[in-house]
Parts: C-alpha cells; sequence; structure tokens
C-alpha cells in the first residue's frame, strides 16, 4: 500500500486513466467489429458508413496513447482494401 500522500494520488490518477483507456479501446473495437461485420455482410455501403465512423475514433485513440498510431494505419489500410475489394468483387459476380 502506499505509504505517501504522492504515491496515494498516482494510484488514483492511474485508476482513472485506466478506466478512461479501457472505456476508449472497448469503444473503438466496437467501431471495428461493425466495420468487419458489414464487410463480411457484403454490404460496401454499409461497411463505408461504418468505415467512416471508425476512422475518427480509430485516430483519436491513437492520439491518446490508447493504441500505437502505426497499428492504426495498418489496421485502416487494411480494411480501405477489404471495402475496396468488397466494391470490386460484387459487379463481377
Amino acid at each position: 500500500m502506499a505509504n505517501t500522500a504522492s504515491a496515494r494520488k498516482r494510484i488514483r490518477q492511474t485508476e482513472k486513466r485506466t478506466a478512461r483507456n479501457r472505456a476508449r479501446r472497448s469503444r473503438t473495437r466496437t467501431f471495428l467489429r461493425k466495420v468487419e461485420e458489414a464487410i463480411v455482410g457484403g454490404d460496401k455501403s454499409q461497411a463505408d458508413a461504418a468505415f467512416r465512423a471508425a476512422q475518427p475514433e480509430l485516430h483519436r485513440a491513437a492520439t491518446k496513447g490508447v493504441f500505437h498510431r502505426n497499428m492504426v494505419a495498418r489496421k485502416l489500410a487494411r480494411l480501405t482494401a477489404r471495402i475496396k475489394a468488397l466494391g470490386a468483387a460484387t459487379p463481377a459476380a
């Protein structure tokens, strides 16, 4: 247990920050799941809409330090490619 006032304060701050980061991570994963579900469903317009909603959330999480910015860039690039392929596959089928 913390003995000094400053250590007790650091514990309080860490708990608040952890809760905030957990909520932000959960919210971001929800947005990603919606994009994934739209892609699996094969609905390009819904996938586009979900992606446009998820993009700022992912960038915000990277800015706040919840996710690494390169991971966010990689995820967005891969999702973009999958959505683009979804649109290309629809007319050919």
